[in-house]
């Protein structure tokens, strides 16, 4: 390996936790896995396999949790908000419990209430949880969405009132996804464009990013739409990714495909990665 970046993607488990999702690292050559600790739709707080969380931590795979797509800290809903801590809470401790180097959590949006408001239920809520981590426990990483609606962390410069807002707590941490930045506004298609976002990510958040969702976009920059598509199928371009792996900014920091697709599909993106890195 001649760069520093791992390069792996979301696995797709079946069979168990760490049984099923090692058997689709390798299928696919991922080099570091994400996996879901919870059904990604839903509430339920499922218990874990001790088996197959002790296997997953002895075999030395790098691995990161996606907390559920539902979680949001910024919902005037109350249950939401409620449900949300509780999903959060339950992930941090899965992950613990499997060795994961970080759990991503989406950003969230203030829906239909001010803005202010959704920032001071962030902060009342996300911070206790970020205290609850052990120094041992994994990062919580924040991933900034597309920019619809009315979403309180989308481009770069918004990382840091959010950073601001959680106290730049030591164990929150950054997950860029390279389809939620094109889509709102950060053109990564031009070495230009990458140059400027990962230069003001590292002004904004420094030694913040940890974890990067490599994904291409089905629709063009600026669209605010979250669509991920195939390395260099999309609007991003396959040169993006080498353009970002050199960027200091990104040294040593995974990158993760949640591409669409299969087996197949993934395997091909993971190679393309592979070849733009230099292997």
């Amino acid at each position: 390996m001649t760069a520093s970046q791992l390069i792996g993607g979301h696995v797709l488990v079946s069979g168990g936790l760490a049984t099923g999702g090692l058997r689709y690292a390798a299928d696919i050559g991922a080099e570091m896995i994400q996996v879901f600790v919870t059904n990604p739709r839903g509430w339920a707080l499922p218990a874990g396999n001790p088996a197959e969380d002790a296997k997953l931590r002895e075999s030395g795979m790098p691995v990161y949790v996606h907390a559920a797509y539902l979680v949001n800290f910024g919902s005037p809903t109350q249950a939401t908000l409620d449900n949300s801590v509780a999903v959060v809470r339950h992930t941090l401790r899965r992950g613990a419990e499997i060795g994961a180097l970080g759990v991503v959590v989406h950003t969230g949006s203030a829906v239909s209430q001010p803005r202010e408001d959704a920032m001071r239920q962030l902060r009342e809520h996300l911070l206790p949880l970020l205290d609850e981590i052990g120094d041992d426990g994994p990062d919580l990483l924040l991933e900034p969405m597309a920019g619809q609606g009315q979403m309180l962390c989308a481009t770069v410069q918004d990382i840091g009132p959010y950073l601001e807002a959680l106290d730049h707590h030591p164990k929150a941490g950054i997950c860029l996804d390279t389809c939620h930045a094109f889509s709102a506004g950060h053109d990564l298609s031009t070495p230009a464009g990458v140059t400027e976002t990962f230069d003001a990510l590292g002004e904004v958040a420094p030694g913040r990013l940890k974890l990067i969702h490599a994904n291409d976009s089905k629709d063009p920059c600026g669209s605010k739409k979250d669509r991920h598509e195939n390395i260099g199928a999309g609007h991003i371009g396959a040169q993006a990714f080498a353009d970002i792996m050199r960027h200091p900014v990104a040294a040593g920091v995974p990158l993760c495909i949640e591409t669409p697709g299969k087996a197949d599909k993934h395997r091909e993106d993971i190679e393309t990665l592979k070849k733009l890195r230099g292997r």
